[in-house]
């Protein structure tokens, strides 16, 4: 599917995944990475601040949400992006539709004992939007739509892999995203975060378990904020 993207979004939160693989699998689990990647998709990042210990790279909070509030959740689709220039191989087109489909199975089971899972906005919906992409945004040449849900969003595209900090021969995932009131578009939340295999080698032998485990990560790392937004005191926080 080819598409260009005719507007430009408001305030996007965006979830980017970079892939970088090697040779070799990777292992199965993952740790944060020091750099993050801007891939354009966030308009504005001089709204983000640094994340702390335990929190995304680059991180922002709306000090005004009420997350009380909200009890139901629009999972979009997650999207992956590739241009002429990517590293991303055309052969791995099938591999890349099950990762998009993967991470939103993953999101929407984090949710799904706190949030009642919707498709249209309404009172008290949040919506969440997750992409897959690479580096810096330029002209698409291909778009990958995961095929849970039909909605094409934030059509672009991305040119440029940056593989500093990153161990060799393992994964790497590379995540924008942003929570919006499903209603009014205003932003409650977005980040920026970044995570690499730790290269243990723990018997796998396939080539996406980094990323997948960078999925896993993320989904539960997102329940987890959302329970302390919440002000709950179960939250379980997932191991780094």
């Amino acid at each position: 599917m080819m598409m260009k993207c005719a507007h430009r979004l408001a305030s996007p939160f965006v979830l980017s995944c970079v892939v970088l693989l090697g040779g070799f699998g990777g292992c199965a689990k993952t740790q944060q990475m020091h750099e993050p990647l801007k891939t354009g998709f966030l308009e504005d990042y001089s709204m983000l601040r640094p994340g702390q210990e335990g929190e995304a790279l680059l991180v922002y909070k709306n000090q005004k949400a009420d997350w009380k509030s909200y009890d139901k959740a629009i999972v979009d689709s997650v999207t992956i992006w590739r241009d002429k220039d990517s590293l991303l191989k055309e052969e791995w087109k099938a591999d890349l539709q099950q990762l998009a489909d993967y991470f939103w199975d993953k999101l929407v089971k984090a949710l799904m004992p706190n949030y009642k899972i919707v498709s249209k906005p309404g009172p008290g919906v949040m919506r969440v939007t997750v992409a897959i992409t690479e580096a810096e945004a330029s002209n698409p040449t291909m778009d990958i739509i995961s095929s849970v849900l039909p909605p094409a969003r934030m059509l672009t595209g991305a040119k440029g892999i940056v593989a500093k900090g990153k161990p060799g021969f393992v994964g790497a995932a590379s995540v924008e995203a942003k929570i919006t009131d499903a209603q009014t578009g205003e932003l409650l939340m977005a980040g920026v975060d970044r995570r690499a295999g730790t290269k243990s080698l723990s018997g796998t032998t396939s080539s996406w378990s980094d990323v997948e485990e960078a999925y896993q990560y993320w989904a539960k790392k997102l329940k987890y904020r959302l329970c302390r937004e919440r002000g709950e005191m179960n939250c379980i926080e997932p191991e780094e």
